[in-house]
């Protein structure tokens, strides 16, 4: 609670009451829709609240400490659990990545973030293996024209996931359009925006789609898989490796002269096939799990409003009711 909102609580009764009191007022309805909205003293202080004595609200306010503080522990839980899905889902890429399961001689990679690899895998650039481009550059003029087409933004490239239900449009002449219309199986990189280096692969959903500039787009020249170096660009994001090599805490672009000669593991073909069949159907049930999880953690925050709102507003006895049943279905 605010310490603006506090001065005005009423002197009388328990203050732990008053907050979980005003915490179930919409306070943004007070404010109004003004660009810079603010809650005055004399807007708190007239509201009509009917509030019980001062024993009830202290009964009220013990069963909700001890509800609420019930609920968070879980919502606690839940989230641990969340990072150590989030862990081990890193753990098993990395070592993917770096073959560690694969039998039989190592050699150094010559990356100090990676270690050994297996003797028998490559280790190469990307642009030695992927062409690597930068889509169109936007301004006003093009986004009118003859030939308007949509097209991918750094907002629709999130991880391992490209967003196709706000697309932009843009003027693609038939001249340009070879040049940027992407394929399935593309690797897409964010090269600036909120998050560089961020990456997933264009599966087709849309028959005839584009880029912008704010994106690499990363196509294979032979046989090695975008979908390896999705992973390996997971690993190198995750370890800070762009910020490292470009002296940088906060990346603000990860330029296509910074992405084309970083270096990674490149198993034969086969062999990467097999590995990313094997992390795609572990992420699969990683995001099943996760969604579960997530979802958990809503259904909770919900409850312990609602559990806020019907003790406040005297909907129960608190004295013989449980809030237990808030969270069944739920439960650790």
């Amino acid at each position: 609670m605010d310490n603006n909102l506090m001065a005005v609580v009423p002197q009388v009764g328990d203050p732990r009451f008053w907050v979980y009191a005003l915490s179930i007022i919409d306070l943004g309805e007070l404010a109004g829709s003004s660009p810079l909205p603010f809650v005055n003293e004399a807007q708190i202080r007239d509201l009509r609240v009917s509030f019980p004595g001062e024993c009830e609200q202290r009964h009220i306010a013990d069963f909700l400490d001890a509800e609420t503080a019930r609920i968070d522990r879980l919502c606690d839980l839940r989230a641990q659990q969340i990072e150590l899905l989030r862990e081990a889902s890193f753990r098993r890429i990395y070592d993917a990545v770096r073959g560690s399961h694969v039998e039989g001689a190592r050699k150094d990679s010559g990356l100090e973030w990676l270690g050994t690899v297996p003797a028998a895998w490559r280790v190469g650039s990307v642009s030695h293996y992927f062409e690597v481009e930068l889509g169109k550059m936007l301004n006003q003029e093009r986004a009118h024209g003859d030939h308007l087409r949509p097209y991918l933004r750094v907002a629709n490239v999130q991880w391992d996931r490209i967003d196709v239900s706000n697309l932009s449009m843009m003027d693609f002449p038939p001249e340009e359009q070879v040049r940027y219309r992407l394929r399935p199986g593309d690797l897409l990189v964010n090269e600036g925006g909120s998050w560089p280096g961020r990456a997933a692969v264009w599966d087709g959903e849309v028959p005839e789609i584009y880029y912008q500039k704010a994106l690499h787009r990363i196509r294979s020249h032979g046989a090695e898989l975008p979908r390896w170096l999705y992973y390996c660009i997971v690993v190198a994001e995750r370890l800070k490796v762009f910020q490292v090599q470009g002296n940088t805490s906060t990346m603000t672009h990860l330029t296509r002269e910074q992405l084309r000669p970083q270096r990674f593991p490149f198993p034969d073909p086969g062999i990467q096939r097999e590995l990313v069949d094997q992390l795609d159907r572990a992420a699969s049930r990683d995001l099943e799990v996760g969604q579960l999880l997530e979802s958990q953690l809503a259904l909770l925050a919900e409850r312990r409003q609602a559990l806020i709102t019907a003790a406040v507003t005297g909907q129960f006895d608190v004295s013989t009711a449980s809030g237990r049943n808030v969270t069944d279905g739920v439960s650790a």
